[in-house]
């Protein structure tokens, strides 16, 4: 799978599991479409990617009234 994170020998990346998972929240719908993926798999897909994602706290500033929040720059 050109060195994707892959779920137990399936040819599903953990990408392709955790769209899966977005675009059928309905879970027998999803295994009439996908029968071969369990709900473990899932958990563990969602569990992977919020492991290894990248995590910004990125600070919100008002800018005065009606213009709503907007990102405050931050120097490195």
């Amino acid at each position: 799978m050109n060195g994707q994170p892959c779920l137990r020998g399936l040819r599903l990346s953990v990408r392709r599991v955790v769209e899966i998972a977005a675009s059928y929240p309905d879970s027998a719908e999803r295994a009439l479409e996908y029968p071969e993926l369990e709900d473990e798999d899932i958990r563990q897909a969602l569990h992977f990617a919020a492991r290894f994602l990248p995590d910004e706290i990125v600070p919100l500033v008002d800018q005065g009234m009606g213009s709503g929040l907007r990102r405050k720059s931050v120097e490195p």
